[in-house]
């Protein structure tokens, strides 16, 4: 398991950690969360920082318990801005003269 770098300085609660653990390596599960950080509710850690505009996506794992059964957890995924592909940027935005109705285009 990878060791983590931080002082007390740096992190000030527990949503600042998991935000420093998020930029410096990428991503974090609530495993990690716990483990590191002591951050019990990671999901809401996470609900705030996308609120605060912060770009975290969810990929889901599966994993099976020591009971045998198929569990779903989530691994979030912090993408810098700079880093963001922007699929949009070279697209011109064209105006159509045609009415538009609630079925479609209306036909001539």
């Amino acid at each position: 398991m990878k060791k983590i770098l931080i002082t007390e300085k740096q992190v000030k609660s527990q949503s600042d950690a998991v935000l420093w653990h998020l930029k410096m390596y990428g991503h974090i599960t609530s495993y990690e969360a716990i483990k590191e950080y002591g951050a019990t509710r990671l999901s809401g850690i996470i609900f705030n920082h996308r609120k605060n505009g912060y770009r975290i996506d969810s990929i889901p794992i599966h994993r099976k318990t020591r009971f045998g059964k198929t569990v779903t957890l989530a691994k979030y995924v912090y993408t810098e801005p700079n880093k963001e592909m922007n699929l949009f940027k070279s697209c011109s935005i064209v105006k159509s003269t045609r009415p538009y109705t609630l079925g479609g285009y209306d036909e001539y």
